[in-house]
């Protein structure tokens, strides 16, 4: 396969299994389909575990993920707080752009009690924490941004700064999100940490630290709208 693909890869499938939940949820509110929406819980382990399994698999193709960088202590700090940020300001941005509604989100209360609810609890914290960060930083920060400047990205040095992929990515970053304004945010400041560091490792810590407390927070507050 292509460099392009092991980055691409791992990011449409799990893209993919989004579009699978819209398409039943479509089939079952015209009546094709009899199904119950919390049964549709059920897909996230799997794709969580589908996704990291190919992240695993090529993980000796993803030279640029060095986690060896944060060592580099004072940065690895800096990039921490910059995650709690990003966290601050999205539970603070609970903005749609042309919807009324708040996304439902992820409702385990609506699971059975027990162990059903507290297993799937800790596969949507696992996903977003070990798995998602790594799969978007690998196609957003180190594949489209550099596919962007040349179509043979890996001539492009991770952390090379152009306006256009600059905010390309940020408006495609915040578009995949339910909350487009807290997404653009988090996608400018994932950016920067990128041209800041020229480590996509740092950014991988940024986004898991920020989707750890998020799930923390959620979890508390039963703020489900935010998963």
């Amino acid at each position: 396969m292509k460099p392009a693909t092991f980055r691409f890869l791992p990011f449409a499938l799990f893209m993919a299994f989004i579009g699978l939940d819209e398409l039943i949820r479509t089939l079952m509110t015209h009546g094709f389909i009899r199904l119950e929406a919390v049964n549709l819980y059920y897909l996230y382990p799997v794709k969580a575990v589908t996704v990291g399994y190919l992240i695993f698999r090529y993980r000796k193709e993803y030279q640029e993920l060095d986690f060896k960088e944060l060592l580099r202590i004072p940065t690895t700090l800096a990039v921490t707080c910059v995650g709690l940020l990003v966290f601050i300001l999205w539970i603070n941005m609970e903005w749609t752009i042309g919807s009324s509604a708040t996304p439902q989100g992820f409702n385990p209360m609506l699971l059975p009690e027990g162990t059903i609810r507290n297993t799937m609890i800790l596969f949507r914290i696992a996903g977003a924490v070990l798995v998602v960060p790594i799969m978007e930083e690998l196609f957003w920060r180190s594949f489209l941004i550099r596919y962007i400047i040349d179509n043979n990205f890996e001539r492009i040095q991770i952390g090379t700064f152009t306006w256009g992929s600059f905010l390309l990515t940020v408006a495609l970053f915040g578009a995949e999100h339910n909350f487009i304004c807290a997404g653009m945010m988090a996608g400018v400041a994932y950016n920067l940490i990128l041209y800041k560091t020229r480590s996509l490792a740092q950014c991988v810590l940024a986004h898991a630290v920020t989707n750890l407390v998020l799930a923390v927070y959620v979890a508390c507050t039963g703020q489900w709208q935010f998963w």
